[in-house]
């Protein structure tokens, strides 16, 4: 059979094969189309890795990628309604604060697939949840912190005292008081998912009264640790090279993993309702502890050492951070 008629047979294959409605064939045909849903900037740290992720699927030429970051929660569903008319396949976002509102768009379209970053439970046929659980990378950075303090101070400053956040600071905290039991804690909340000058503020009264290192959850906290002449340790994403004499370690979240799972599933018409949460964990390299980097030669060998070994015991399921969401508390006399 020549080249040419090879070509014809397999374009009235193909043709005939859309025709009868062949999801899978379709699918492979045309990119995924992916909208997502953000209540905050795309800077801000914890939705900044969400797009990071689908933007990189978006480069690869697997998707086609529409995002709409600041909506208010009043608005909230209305955008997701105009997604899921559009024709888009999946759709991402956060719904902490329009649970009810999210679940009954996906109710009305149940041949939408639906990735949601959620406190709740995956809501059958097509809403599943995900999570940042990157307790165990946040475990690591407390135990680098504990072994930096000199005054025996750390003050965390977060944004709402809600499971997701509660978690990493209680792993963090646990990880400090590994590696140096005196550690004491100054902990609050500035009731913001972005409100740099205010995380700011409240980080300068911790530092005030002593803290020398800062658990920068939000974003603020960095800057005023630098102003200060002090440390702080990141989260979610790496910013040592904003602040290189700042920064001492940061845990970081890898939504890779959960958005891959998400497209492959979806173009194999395999898409359910799980909950993603586990792809954050180290062992699917959805989070972990940033290198160390301008540190390297600052931390104290033996803590380094420590944060090693602990790691390997980690990915080798030797040792388990536990996942406690109850708010944290001020240790701080």
């Amino acid at each position: 059979m020549t080249a040419r008629r090879q070509l014809i047979v397999r374009s009235i294959a193909v043709a005939a094969a859309l025709a009868a409605g062949a999801p899978g064939l379709a699918l492979a045909q045309a990119k995924l189309k992916v909208a997502a849903v953000y209540t905050v900037p795309f800077e801000q740290q914890w939705v900044g890795r969400i797009h990071k992720a689908l933007k990189a699927a978006e480069a690869r030429g697997e998707i086609e990628y529409k995002a709409t970051e600041n909506v208010s929660n009043a608005d909230y569903e209305r955008v997701m309604r105009e997604y899921a008319t559009g024709g888009n396949q999946l759709i991402l976002g956060e719904v902490f604060g329009v649970e009810a509102a999210a679940r009954k768009v996906a109710k009305d379209f149940p041949k939408v697939a639906f990735l949601m970053g959620s406190s709740l439970k995956p809501q059958a046929p097509n809403f599943s949840v995900f999570d940042n659980y990157i307790q165990e990378p946040a475990y690591l950075s407390g135990m680098v912190a504990g072994g930096m303090t000199k005054s025996n101070r750390i003050g965390m400053v977060g944004g709402f005292p809600i499971p997701e956040v509660n978690r990493l600071m209680n792993a963090f905290m646990a990880g400090a008081k590994e590696t140096n039991p005196k550690v004491e804690f100054s902990v609050s909340f500035i009731n913001s998912w972005f409100d740099p000058p205010k995380a700011k503020e409240a980080a300068f009264a911790m530092i005030d009264k002593g803290a020398d290192i800062m658990y920068a959850e939000r974003f603020g906290v960095s800057d005023a640790a630098k102003e200060k002449g002090k440390l702080a340790i990141g989260n979610v994403i790496d910013t040592q090279a904003q602040y290189p004499e700042t920064v001492v370690a940061s845990a970081l979240w890898n939504f890779e993993p959960s958005a891959d799972r998400a497209i492959k599933l979806v173009k194999e018409g395999k898409f359910a309702a799980e909950d993603y949460g586990v792809y954050s964990h180290m062992k699917h390299k959805g989070s972990e502890l940033a290198p160390l980097g301008t540190f390297e030669k600052k931390v104290p060998a033996d803590i380094v050492a420590k944060v090693k070994a602990k790691q390997a015991d980690i990915l080798a399921g030797k040792f388990t951070v536990k996942v406690d969401d109850a708010q944290p508390k001020s240790t701080a006399k």
